[in-house]
């Protein structure tokens, strides 16, 4: 039996510094895991959902703990794939207080980079209720750009809709190289949630609903642009629905936001909420997850959103 999600890429043991500063003074780190894919995963499951993931882990301890921490929130990795040839990426992120955040990724040739289409299985993307993708595997290697693209074709043939989060790594390919091939898979999507640059990337439109409605051209049904503390926009052939921000008196670390928001704008979904009540649930989830450091640690559970009161009010 498929789980409601299913989602695909790469997952990598993060390494994240405890004092707060430059890399090149930190001395100490706090092992845990991240991914944008497996970030929504969790993120579903502890909304009350289930969700599974797709992908490549080394056949040594970094892949074990990846596997151990998925099982233990919860994901299902019936379809991971031990890899004993390549190893699990590494990558390093300093803590700030102001300012961005510096991150050093040691992924190259790494397990996941060598998923390919043979390590789909379609009856598996089409049990689900939603495919969830993002930019991000397609920048990994040839392979990986060839699985992302076989997944959406095998979800839009089985009626499974696809969600796509452009996930711009600046640091994976060039800015032309991300535009081409994002613009090809929103078009293969039934809904994109790009924030407002990734949005004007793929479009060449700095205002928020001009680029949802560019992006909506490709082929889309609905494009949800995230405007951080303006809130949320989303846009679809004959409706518009703005959603403010959910009020922070700080913002501790925003990795991860953008992936509680998918989850909780997916969870929304798959509760039969409407577009307006699934995108405050959305922001709400994305506000939990910028209040502490690390990615999928602080995402909400269901209990902590759905409190009366919890979710912002909407406007149309």
């Amino acid at each position: 039996m498929s789980p409601e999600v299913v989602t695909l890429g790469e997952t990598m043991v993060l390494f994240q510094a405890e004092s707060v500063g430059p890399l090149r003074e930190a001395t100490t780190f706090r092992r845990l895991i991240a991914g944008a894919e497996t970030n929504v995963a969790i993120g579903l499951c502890r909304l009350g959902h289930t969700a599974g993931w797709i992908g490549r882990v080394g056949d040594e301890d970094f892949g074990r703990a990846v596997l151990f921490r998925l099982r233990g929130e919860g994901v299902d990795v019936s379809r991971v794939i031990v890899d004993d040839t390549a190893p699990t990426a590494v990558f390093f992120r300093e803590r700030r207080e102001l300012g961005p955040i510096e991150v050093l990724y040691y992924r190259r040739g790494s397990a996941a980079s060598n998923l390919s289409p043979n390590d789909l299985d379609p009856a598996y993307i089409g049990g689900a209720r939603y495919l969830h993708l993002t930019g991000i595997t397609p920048a990994l290697s040839a392979s990986c750009r060839d699985t992302v693209f076989q997944a959406a074709e095998i979800a839009q043939a089985a009626g499974v809709p696809v969600l796509l989060d452009p996930n711009l790594r600046r640091k994976l390919w060039t800015l032309e190289e991300a535009r081409a091939t994002l613009r090809d898979l929103a078009s293969h999507c039934d809904v994109v949630l790009p924030g407002l640059d990734e949005a004007e990337l793929l479009t060449g439109e700095t205002d928020p609903e001009r680029a949802a409605r560019a992006i909506l051209a490709l082929g889309p049904s609905l494009v949800i642009v995230k405007l951080g503390a303006e809130g949320a926009l989303a846009v679809t052939e004959d409706e518009r629905v703005a959603v403010p921000a959910v009020p922070l008196p700080r913002i501790v670390d925003p990795v991860g936001a953008g992936d509680a928001f998918a989850a909780g704008f997916l969870a929304g979904q798959l509760r039969g909420f409407d577009l307006a009540t699934s995108l405050g649930l959305a922001n709400r989830c994305g506000a939990i997850a910028t209040t502490a450091p690390g990615d999928a640690d602080v995402f909400p559970r269901w209990d902590e959103v759905a409190a009366e009161g919890a979710l912002p009010d909407v406007r149309r």
